[in-house]
């Protein structure tokens, strides 16, 4: 399979797409970590911020003015995990954590992007935002067919300034058109929402080092996730019940989220619910409609 993906669920995008043995494509940051070494130190969001000009420092120094944003200074897995708004100095000496650093608060939309670089200069760009729903859950991501032409500038500029000598795909996460996070990967979850033949695109993009893909009928696409209660041990839907569902119209694929042999507290998930599957689809009610399939079938309400 061209694509090093942890997911098994994820394995229908990639397992019958030809490239050669010999090459490799990531999906992991952990494996982007490994295989980059001359640009992982954009895992470093102390640094990342920094390159954009942007007020920060590690725990211990202290900011001159509040709020800020605290998070981890590098996390490959859970790359939010432990983040918060600092409101006051009081509440900063409170929050002091080793290995943490405080940013400029940002605000404006966040959006993940995914681009494919040519020795870092921007080949092709696509654009998410979320819906989201409670502790941390998503209702859905809608991936936008126009352009983001703030974020593409700054994101473009960017990567032509430090990551000059990389060619493959990036993913920037942004608040307000500036980079809260990069990362060395894509974004696994819809890449068949990205249009038919995009993923050979990318691993001719690692083989030639050429980005060719059309892209001339692009269409929006949803993402729409199912969540259960935290608690339940869920067993998959029956294989025909989600060739059903992937069947709809409207429909583009179905994933089973979890792992039916493993406990459901060894799966990372969001506080407010246990990701139980996600129908990519080419319109919102398509979206919903398996999903409510999936949810009654799961016994969820």
């Amino acid at each position: 399979m061209p694509i090093c993906e942890a997911d098994p669920w994820r394995f229908q995008y990639f397992e019958h797409v030809d490239c050669p043995p010999d090459v490799r494509i990531s999906t992991e940051d952990p494996d982007s970590w490994e295989w980059y070494p001359r640009h992982r130190w954009i895992y470093d969001k102390l640094a990342v911020a920094l390159s954009q000009g942007l007020e920060a420092a590690p725990h211990g120094v202290m900011p001159p003015a509040f709020p800020v944003f605290s998070k981890p200074i590098m996390n490959l897995r859970g790359m939010g995990t432990g983040s918060q708004v600092i409101a006051s100095a009081e509440q900063y000496r409170t929050a002091l954590t080793a290995g943490h650093f405080w940013c400029t608060l940002l605000t404006g939309a966040h959006v993940s992007t995914d681009v494919a670089l040519v020795d870092g200069e921007a080949r092709w760009w696509r654009h998410t935002t979320g819906a989201t729903g409670p502790g941390g859950t998503f209702d859905h991501w809608l991936i936008h067919a126009e352009a983001m032409p703030e974020i593409e500038d700054w994101c473009g500029a960017w990567a032509r300034r430090h990551l000059s000598g990389f060619t493959g795909m990036a993913n920037f996460e942004t608040i307000g058109g500036r980079i809260i996070e990069a990362h060395l990967r894509f974004a696994d979850q819809w890449p068949d929402l990205y249009g038919p033949g995009w993923v050979e695109a990318v691993v001719r993009l690692h083989v030639t080092g050429d980005w060719v893909y059309p892209d001339d009928d692009r269409v929006d696409g949803y993402s729409v996730v199912l969540f259960g209660p935290h608690g339940p041990r869920y067993r998959h839907p029956p294989a025909a019940l989600v060739d059903e569902v992937r069947a709809m119209p409207g429909v583009s694929s179905v994933q089973i989220t979890f792992h039916e042999d493993k406990a459901p507290e060894h799966h990372a998930m969001p506080p407010g619910g246990f990701r139980l599957a996600i129908v990519n689809s080419l319109t919102l009610d398509a979206g919903r409609r398996g999903r409510d399939v999936l949810r009654r079938a799961f016994g969820v309400r």
